[in-house]
């Protein structure tokens, strides 16, 4: 289980919120990136809407995609970039809708997520999801490739 984080959290959108690991340099190659584009099952696109830091509701498609193997939570992090992850629990509604709720905050915090972002999510399998972040003019944001020089101008 080396390199996945803290461990993971089992049940139903029950279990305890990771709290936010802290940045680090990353350190991705080329055949990093292919692997995860080899372990894909299933992508989506979430148009940020409302209060970004608030629980978000995730595609019926995908709940529908992944019944019978619903994870109590989810690993999310940034695509590309394996440093950083957070544990954000799912929760389920009567109607079978899938939300993230307890640890969303904290990594729409970071990432400094405002309504109009899109978020276009991966799921690798096994509760993992990597996330890329476009802000409102569509560019994608890069969190951890900036040097320190560009924060000195």
């Amino acid at each position: 289980m080396s390199g996945r984080g803290r461990g993971r959290v089992r049940g139903r959108g029950r279990g305890r919120a990771a709290r936010s690991p802290s940045p680090a340099t990353p350190s991705s190659s080329s055949s990093d990136l292919q692997e995860e584009e080899r372990r894909v099952v299933f992508e989506f696109v979430i148009v940020l809407k409302g209060d970004p830091h608030g629980i978000q509701r995730l595609p019926d498609t995908f709940a529908d995609f992944i019944t019978g193997d619903q994870p109590g939570s989810l690993h999310l992090r940034e695509a590309a970039y394996g440093c950083c992850q957070w544990i954000v629990d799912v929760v389920y509604d009567a109607r079978g809708k899938m939300y993230l709720h307890i640890g969303w905050e904290k990594f729409a915090r970071y990432h400094h997520l405002e309504a109009g972002f899109v978020l276009m999510l991966s799921y690798l399998g096994e509760g993992d999801m990597s996330v890329k972040v476009f802000d409102e003019t569509r560019c994608r944001r890069h969190y951890h490739g900036d040097s320190a020089e560009e924060d000195d101008d």
